[in-house]
């Protein structure tokens, strides 16, 4: 069966009669919060689905994020969110995908070309009258928040660096990148690489691909599916039965359960990985519970915003990052208890959907300015590019401020997302 009939045929369906109508969903649902344009998750997912028996999906399903809001919060157990992403699927097999989602789901292409000029690239995506020209004709926003090339790359870092002279007595880890850790946040990929030796791992960094979840959030399974697979290969050659961590949030999720429950991805190979592979704050806070976490931390006395990115908030695994963050001294955490920040992957580099991001990012672009509008926190990287441009805060990885108290570093801003210059 291939993505498009198993999206068509999901046991995910199998799920929509147990929807009661509650609505709670349509309460929680960030763009329905914010946008009269979508007409909710239950509307688009359990009801229409029950009607459509492989008539055209209503275009309208496209302003769904695909955050997963709606699955995580529904007392009955429907897969909303995985039967609307099923359904995008097949709404862009029946009326095609517009060159834009082509384009911009091809992270790993994009870092490959941009690093090499690096200053070049990040200057020409600062030129207004550039992006108004390519929001006429690409349909990406002319404010969209953009990544940050460099011209080190993580693989040409792992080629040149010293190794550490600790020894790593704790065993082996792989660790999963993702293409924006291995392009455009280098720094957090060489902090979480830096703590794991430091706590006295040996980590291997496999040549890896890219996992596939932008072509899934845009509905383009074959390209996914493919990608995916490929990836599980690349980190298995590492070896079957080692821990893997990454500081890649969503991509973590998609291996963990999106490749599956919503492309129905069935092979041996994803069913390895996705047991073994463990998102980095979860890693750490799993270590301090069992009494195998240094906590000989400096001090840092401040408030710390965070928020949990949505694809994290999926994975089931609670707030590790909240309570990890804390073991550090004189540091408050202070959660956002917002949903999602509007970014949704590429949702917000959209041009008929920026708007929409910006406004579901509000409230939390508001928290953080109320109570440190210097610094916040967030496991995923485009996320942390949204809500910095939204903040004008700087944003890292929980990871890098263990970092920076094991004294990794001394400036704390190290690696973090900027906000753009104004």
């Amino acid at each position: 069966m291939n993505p498009i009939e198993m999206a068509r045929e999901s046991v995910a369906r199998a799920s929509l009669d147990n929807c009661v109508k509650c609505t709670i969903c349509e309460t929680q649902c960030p763009v329905a919060r914010v946008t009269p344009l979508f007409p909710g998750p239950k509307y688009v997912g359990p009801q229409a689905e029950r009607l459509r028996e492989g008539k055209s999906v209503d275009v309208s399903l496209d302003l769904c994020s695909g955050c997963g809001i709606c699955t995580t919060v529904c007392p009955q157990g429907v897969k909303i969110a995985e039967i609307n992403a099923q359904a995008r699927a097949v709404m862009k097999a029946q009326h095609g995908a517009p060159l834009r989602d082509r384009l911009i789901t091809q992270t790993t292409l994009m870092g490959q070309a941009m690093a090499p000029v690096a200053p070049i690239a990040n200057a020409a995506l600062g030129i207004k009258p550039l992006r108004k020209v390519i929001d006429k004709v690409m349909g990406i926003d002319e404010n969209a928040p953009m990544p940050t090339a460099h011209g080190q790359t993580l693989r040409s870092w792992l080629k040149k660096r010293k190794r550490t002279s600790k020894p790593a007595t704790r065993g082996t880890l792989v660790f999963f990148h993702g293409c924006a850790g291995g392009y455009f946040e280098v720094e957090t990929s060489k902090h979480s690489i830096e703590v794991l030796e430091h706590l006295g791992y040996e980590v291997l960094v496999p040549k890896q691909g890219c996992c596939g979840l932008a072509e899934q959030s845009n509905g383009l399974f074959d390209g996914a599916q493919k990608k995916v697979l490929k990836l599980c290969d690349d980190l298995i050659s590492s070896g079957k039965d080692l821990t893997i961590i990454s500081s890649s949030g969503s991509c973590t999720g998609m291996l963990k359960h999106e490749a599956r429950e919503i492309m129905g991805v069935d092979d041996p190979r994803l069913d390895d990985v996705s047991t073994r592979i463990m998102e980095t704050s979860e890693f750490l806070w799993d270590l301090y519970l069992k009494g195998e976490l240094p906590t000989n931390f400096r001090e840092l006395n401040m408030k710390v915003p965070y928020h949990q990115p949505c694809q994290v908030k999926s994975q089931g695994m609670g707030m590790p990052a909240v309570p990890l963050m804390e073991l550090i001294p004189g540091v408050e955490v202070v959660e956002s208890g917002e949903p999602c920040c509007g970014m949704a992957g590429t949702y917000a580099l959209k041009s008929d959907k920026y708007e929409i991001a910006a406004k579901v990012g509000a409230p939390l672009f508001d928290l953080i300015r109320r109570t440190n509008p210097k610094i916040a926190a967030c496991e995923t990287e485009t996320c942390r590019w949204h809500i910095a441009k939204g903040s004008g805060a700087n944003l890292v990885h929980p990871v890098s401020l263990i970092h920076w108290a094991y004294g990794l570093h001394d400036d704390l801003f190290e690696g973090a997302v900027r906000p753009p210059k104004k």
